[in-house]
């Protein structure tokens, strides 16, 4: 059988950069083949090449893309909207940032058959049905009526698989699909989109940074590094024997490893002790009782020097518990207390020395650096509050900050825009050890970054820990990664502590079984793990 897509010598460029550099491959019908590497490899920029499409200052330079019969490159802007949408569909990272708020699901999924006249509106809607069904949607029937914010994250993603799968397109392009949804939710999403690719018999191109996820989908890999090819063959062969040393080191970050800083638990003093603690968001009744419990009587203990990790799937109050004990949102119930005395509940009530000793580091530094301002200034502006610092001090501190996170002293120049996402997480820590915090609280802060990236950022965590005496809360939906980081575990579901495991207990059992969940839901570097989470042992526990 010939190949349905054939891109030879693809060059991609913005200004005097060369993006993807002279990439040539092929993918026959029926196949996935993954596009795999850390950010700036140029995945994205290939995938979208397929579509005859290149970002805003960048320029699809040479090179030749072929699907089926049609040359994608020589299509007109005409033909290029016929092509899109129909011929080839597009699954984005993020379907929240994806969808229209203010229109239903359904009339979303059915807009591209409609649009391109593959289907009229009653055929576009019972198709769309079809796929809800086919997808493990709940109420096929009637999911359609809601709108996107009505729906988790792990069904909007299934949401657009239907929007881009409903013009039986010839090639669907998945970007990154899963890596903002928790594992247990992501586990969900792969085996709905692995059950239509092999049912559908779906030619895919799988652009994504984890090895693990990637073993569960692809039948062929591709590495990138710079936008240059390192290599290619079939996902078994890659993960089993990978010829490139490139290759290699992404298999070594997929596989975290324990970053000890050398903590003995009870052998230092209690710093923050949370007791009782009852959170949530809107309106108190009578009994001082908000609307929505978010938090149910949590009950938290970390000593100096420690790390201890709170571990669960979205919603399980794991970001609340953060936003609590920083002040930002006032408990209704129960107590913190830091280095022995009672905190007060919100910032505003919280002297400037108490706000100095805590500080929280966001998952997303996209959104918490200001686009507008340059890295001096950001780092600047602690250094003034808390310290008062000015002139030639201030200067040598922020050289120092900069030092201290592996950036180099010109970054300081720079605006947010011009930093890889590792390199704004690094600002974005940087930022809250201006301070000179005791306590770190860390939100989600490898979650959006590719595995070699987040495994930097981790290491440079454990150093901080060793060299500063710090103590970390460290939450995550990936319980890989907080055992590689952390002296002990907090296992939370439903805004409720189910559990606390210490390090030395991290591998025998028994455990909570939602804590053994949560394990099982982590892909493994092997094909063939997510069929065995097929098998009758229920995955899913109450």
């Amino acid at each position: 059988m010939g190949s349905l897509v054939e891109v030879s010598n693809l060059t991609v460029t913005a200004g005097d950069a060369t993006l993807v550099d002279a990439l040539s491959f092929t993918i026959h019908p029926g196949e996935v083949l993954a596009l795999i590497g850390e950010s700036g490899s140029g995945k994205t920029t290939t995938a979208l090449a397929l579509m005859g499409y290149a970002r805003q200052g960048c320029r699809i330079a040479a090179g030749q893309v072929r699907i089926g019969d049609v040359d994608v490159l020589k299509l007109d802007p005409r033909q290029l909207r016929g092509l899109r949408g129909r011929k080839v569909t597009y699954i984005a990272q993020s379907a929240a940032a994806s969808f229209n708020p203010s229109r239903t699901i359904l009339d979303q999924v059915v807009e591209p058959a409609t649009l391109h006249g593959t289907l009229s509106r009653p055929a576009a809607e019972l198709k769309a049905i079809a796929l809800f069904r086919e997808l493990a949607l709940p109420d096929p029937e009637g999911i359609g009526a809601r709108y996107p914010h009505q729906v988790s994250g792990g069904q909007l993603q299934r949401l657009m698989a239907a929007m881009a799968l409903i013009t039986d397109p010839d090639v669907v392009i998945l970007d990154e699909p899963t890596t903002a949804l928790d594992v247990t939710t992501q586990v969900e999403v792969l085996r709905a989109f692995k059950r239509v690719v092999r049912e559908r018999q779906v030619t895919a191109v799988y652009v994504s940074h984890d090895l693990a996820v990637v073993a569960q989908m692809a039948d062929h890999i591709l590495v990138l590094r710079g936008g240059c090819m390192q290599e290619l063959g079939g996902t078994d062969r890659v993960i089993g024997q990978p010829a490139h040393e490139y290759t290699r080191e992404l298999l070594a970050a997929a596989r975290p490893v324990a970053r000890d800083a050398g903590h003995d638990a009870g052998s230092t003093p209690t710093l923050l002790e949370v007791s009782g603690l009852s959170a949530g968001y809107g309106a108190r009744d009578a009994q001082g009782r908000p609307r929505v419990c978010i938090l149910q009587d949590i009950d938290l203990r970390l000593e100096r020097g420690q790390a201890v990790g709170v571990i669960g799937e979205s919603g399980s109050g794991k970001t609340t518990l953060a936003r609590a004990v920083a002040g930002l949102l006032g408990p209704s119930a129960g107590t913190i207390r830091f280095d022995g005395r009672p905190l007060a509940p919100t910032l505003g009530a919280r002297s400037k020395e108490d706000l100095r000793r805590i500080q929280i580091v966001f998952q997303s530094a996209d959104t918490a650096l200001n686009p507008s301002q340059t890295i001096e200034s950001i780092l600047a502006r602690p250094l003034q509050f808390y310290r008062g610092m000015k002139g030639a001090a201030l200067q040598r501190r922020i050289a120092e900050l900069l030092d201290l996170v592996k950036l180099p002293a010109n970054v300081a120049g720079r605006l947010p825009g011009g930093l890889s996402g590792g390199q704004k997480q690094r600002v974005n820590l940087a930022r809250a050890l201006a301070a000179e915090p005791e306590l770190l609280l860390c939100d989600e802060v490898t979650s959006a970054l590719d595995t070699v990236v987040g495994a930097a950022v981790l290491d440079l965590i454990a150093e901080l820990r060793r060299e500063l005496g710090l103590s970390i809360l460290f939450i995550s939906h990936d319980l890989h990664t907080v055992r590689a980081v952390c002296d002990e575990i907090v296992v939370m579901r439903h805004g409720c502590k189910l559990a606390q495991v210490a390090r030395a207990d991290y591998d025998r059992g028994p455990h909570h079984p939602y804590y053994e969940q949560l394990a099982r839901a982590v892909p493994e570097l092997r094909r063939g793990w997510l069929e065995e989470l097929d098998s009758p042992r229920p995955v899913l526990v109450a």
